[in-house]
């Protein structure tokens, strides 16, 4: 079973990005859990068929700790398995108590076990939050494999570099390794050769490039990861190949971050800044 979680800047695509890769691994036929860390609860939207699943943490507080993996988990598009963290009430309590709560019932419930027969683990983890319960995938070991979604734009790269610090604080008493990254297109001027560059500085590669298509919106709108609403449309193909070259990668590394200055000149060298 492999064990990966997704990071990236707030706003950047991420849980789409997830999603619609999770969606062509089971066309592939493997069998996956997501488990949504963001105390949103939409980590799981697209392959529920847009469904407001219940949280653990809401299950917990109306039904105290007498709860049945039934009660947090449902199943969704291709058979994945899906559940959602969820967060404490508006304003009290710490949302990044809630991703450590949750992890450890499904644990405790047998979510993980061999009897579940599972391919692939998801955390779908908040923005590029790597601090408290947040960096639980990172700091306890949860995730094996940390793939950072990206874009062009700086304040993305920018993340995605905060991001790789959290990787190498936690790669020796965690085992995690950056797996690469996925670059989310914002249509920003030389993205590919920019992320290829990044990429690079790190010590690992871009595994994807997928393009910006209005049918991503489409397909959310309507609820649904672009595989399913739109199977024939080139943008699912994207995502076939994201989940191909992701089931078929094997260069983990522990990153180099790069120093700020040194990602401002990369950034002024590809033209966005300068």
């Amino acid at each position: 079973m492999r064990k990966i979680a997704m990071y990236g800047k707030g706003g950047i695509g991420k849980s789409t990005t997830c999603q619609n890769l999770v969606a062509g691994l089971t066309e592939m036929g493997k069998k996956v859990m997501v488990v949504g860390c963001d105390p949103k609860g939409d980590s799981t939207r697209l392959l529920l068929g847009g469904l407001n699943q219940h949280t653990v943490l809401d299950t917990l507080r109306e039904e105290g700790e007498d709860v049945d993996l039934e009660d947090i988990r449902k199943t969704g598009f291709g058979g994945t398995l899906c559940t959602e963290s969820g967060g404490p009430e508006p304003g009290v309590g710490c949302a990044g108590r809630g991703i450590i709560t949750s992890i450890n019932l499904l644990e405790q419930l047998g979510a993980f076990g061999e009897d579940e027969n599972l391919d692939y683990v998801f955390y779908d983890v908040l923005g590029d939050v790597v601090c408290g319960g947040f960096a639980m995938p990172m700091r306890e070991g949860k995730a094996k494999e940390i793939y950072i979604v990206v874009s062009g734009e700086m304040m993305a790269m920018y993340a995605a570099n905060n991001i790789c610090k959290g990787i190498l604080k936690f790669a020796e008493t965690g085992g995690i390794r950056l797996a690469g990254l996925i670059c989310n297109s914002r249509q920003v001027d030389n993205e590919v050769e920019m992320i290829e560059a990044f990429a690079d500085k790190l010590g690992s590669h871009m595994i994807h490039f997928v393009p910006r298509d209005n049918m991503v919106q489409k397909a959310e709108i309507n609820r649904k990861t672009v595989i399913e609403f739109e199977p024939k449309h080139p943008q699912a193909d994207e995502y076939r190949t994201l989940a191909k070259k992701v089931s078929e990668n094997d260069k983990f590394v522990i990153p180099a971050p790069m120093e700020m200055d040194d990602l401002e000149k990369l950034l002024i060298e590809y033209g966005i800044a300068g």
